[in-house]
């Protein structure tokens, strides 16, 4: 079951007209509204058809809880069946309504919406970090891709590699690394004023990966209209709306142009390789990570988890001088796919095809690659800062063998020097894989589940299976050690960091936003009637970045609702005073405070320059969508 919990001002409803699997209602029952009230949103699975009894606990459960937090006395059920393609039976779904509403009845004021109806509804909703909260309810012993349509079908054995059967019984020392360069032992470590670090750990360990509930920022992607599940395709495989692929389009020109800065090639590569290919055979045995196969013209094939083996292939056809290194090779993978558990997949954090920032370093030896690890290292964090993801926001882990650490102490522990705080340390006595250090930047969400982002690994075995060779100063041809470094992680995850960081402020009070230069709309302007449109027009045409007007025959407190619930970095109404003087009050949300909005005024220009002082340096796109709100369509 899915469930969208929502407390509300109020929630009304009418009956339009039935469909084939409507139920048979009274005349009363058509329209229905309730004042001060939790409303549940409940799509009802196939799944939950094993265990009818024990679903509906489970969303008592859920609904009671929540009630309780948000002091609901009134609770409306409503089926809705858009927020999954994997429905139950109408017979087990009216059963399933019936026995929660049964439940619910003796302790609040409970009305239940029809099944099988197209229905009209209005609903306000409240606002407060715990008005809008969604739920994935599985039966027993059923895990399942949170907020995801989960399909059950017969699937071909997947296609494992050695490393990661190796990773699941490799033995791993964990340890605590403090910028003085002392190794503790992370049971005994005080977390005091690492609180985050601790949540880390203890994911790390336990490697616990599948989640019970969708984070927030799955109701976020949703509700923004930046992306959503796309039941037509495999698990993890999302669509994008236009506000989601300007974002994405924004990282993306963004990380690469941060790439060439520092004398990244930017290539493109296949999607697919030959499974049966002897060098990309052994290679798939090295890599930690579930693969696609297809089958095409009677060749096994599998579907790249990484751009390493086309930039290895045209590495090893290249001819390259010691001249030429440290040399670099980067692409932006649309996509990079991986067949992830399913229990693991939900909403942007963990998916199965996604876009990845994959770049390559070849150097001449094991010094120069490490001078390269420092600095990719202070390139990532220098990324990240600039999406919006700070060095408080995540936390490090660095993995290594037993011996690089013997060799590179100093140089490990500057790396926690650099980011000034613990990180965390995961070391072996053998190598499982190709790298002999490694590290990666991971957020941490709002159920404690951490995802990494950067990463940069020293890889001492892939020149070699590649035959990549290079000729140094004698005119020997020798081989490289290379380095693999995603700058910014899946820009995918990058958005999943994002909007988990502002669903946390959230929740500690703040008021969430975007960072200025991502966010789809810069400017709305609002003009409180229609006599006022042509001097919005006027504003709207003098500010250089994503302005709209919002023309619709709503409220202006509407409107200004509206614009804040979509996260508007600066709103500007326009009336009589506006017209007349030819300032403008601008409502800014980077200062704003709950209930308390920051309204100033100020001239257009000196909005303009605002606004370019903050995108300065960043890429720019146009609107995503019609300028006038009036035109544009929903997407959900």
């Amino acid at each position: 079951m899915q469930l969208l919990l929502i407390h509300s001002d109020y929630i009304e409803y009418e009956v339009k007209k039935s469909t084939p699997v409507a139920e048979k209602i009274e005349e009363s029952f058509k329209t229905g509204r309730l004042e001060e009230a939790l409303t549940a949103f409940m799509a009802v699975e196939k799944a939950d058809e094993s265990d009818i009894d024990g679903i509906i606990n489970k969303a008592v459960g859920e609904i009671r809880n929540v009630a309780g937090q948000v002091k609901a006395a009134n609770i409306m059920l409503y089926p809705y069946a858009h927020l999954s393609s994997d429905l139950s039976s109408p017979k087990a779904a009216v059963a399933v309504l019936k026995g929660v509403e049964e439940a619910l009845s003796g302790d609040y004021t409970v009305k239940r919406a029809p099944f099988g109806w197209y229905k009209a509804f209005r609903i306000s909703c409240k606002g407060h970090p715990l008005s809008e909260l969604s739920r994935s309810i599985v039966p027993e012993g059923k895990p399942a891709a949170c907020g995801e349509p989960v399909v059950c079908q017969e699937e071909k054995e997947e296609v494992v590699s050695e490393a990661l059967k190796a990773e699941s019984t490799a033995r791993s020392y964990w340890h605590i690394l403090t910028p003085d360069g002392e190794l503790h032992d992370t049971k005994g470590f005080d977390f005091t004023g690492h609180e985050n670090l601790q949540k880390f750990v203890n994911y790390e360990i336990s490697k616990q990966r599948a989640v019970e509930r969708a984070p927030p920022h799955v109701e976020l992607m949703r509700r923004l209209e930046i992306a959503d599940y796309e039941p037509g395709s495999d698990s993890g495989n999302m669509r994008y709306y236009p506000k989601g692929r300007l974002i994405k389009s924004l990282l993306e020109e963004f990380v690469l142009e941060e790439s060439y800065k520092v004398g990244a090639m930017e290539v493109e590569t296949p999607l697919m390789y030959d499974m049966n290919h002897p060098t990309l055979k052994k290679y798939l045995d090295r890599f930690p990570a579930r693969q696609y196969s297809i089958e095409s013209d009677k060749r096994h094939m599998f579907l790249r988890f990484a751009a390493c083996f086309g930039q290895f292939l045209m590495n090893h056809d290249m001819t390259i001088s010691y001249k030429s290194l440290p040399m670099k090779m980067i692409e932006m993978t649309r996509y990079s796919f991986r067949k992830e558990q399913r229990g693991e997949l939900v909403g942007l954090r963990r998916l199965r095809a996604f876009t990845m920032p994959d770049m390559h370093s070849l150097c001449t030896d094991m010094q120069q690659a490490v001078e390269q690890f420092d600095a990719q290292y202070n390139m990532c964090i220098s990324v990240l800062d600039k999406v919006g993801i700070k060095v408080d926001d995540f936390e490090v882990a660095v993995r290594f063998t037993r011996d690089f650490y013997n060799d590179n102490r100093d140089f490990i522990t500057n790396l926690a020097r650099t980011v000034k705080k613990p990180v965390l340390v995961e070391m072996w006595d053998t190598r499982f894989f190709y790298f002999v250090l490694k590290f990666e930047f991971n957020f941490v969400d709002a159920l404690a589940k951490a995802s990494a982002l950067s990463t940069v690994q020293i890889d001492v075995e892939n020149a070699e299976r590649y035959d990549i060779n290079y000729i140094d100063t004698d005119g020997v041809a020798k081989k490289p050690v290379i380095l693999h470094c995603s700058p910014s992680g899946a820009i995918e995850r990058c958005i999943y960091g994002l909007l988990e960081k502002e669903a946390m402020r959230t929740e500690n009070g703040g008021v969430p936003m975007l960072p200025v230069w991502l966010s789809p709309t810069q400017v709305r302007v609002i003009p409180i009637s229609d006599k006022h449109m042509g001097f919005a027009q006027q504003i709207a045409d003098q500010l250089q970045c994503r302005v709209d007007i919002d023309d619709r025959e709503d409220t202006v407190g509407k409107k200004v609702r509206e614009a804040a619930r979509e996260w508007i970095p600066y709103i500007v109404v326009i009336g009589d005073k506006e017209a007349e003087t030819g300032n403008i009050n601008v409502t800014l949300r980077a200062e704003s405070q709950p209930e308390k909005p920051k309204k100033v005024e100020m001239t257009p220009e000196q909005l303009n320059a605002r606004i370019l002082s903050e995108t300065s340096g960043m890429p720019y796109k146009g609107l995503p969508l019609a300028k006038m709100l009036s035109a544009r369509p929903k997407f959900l």
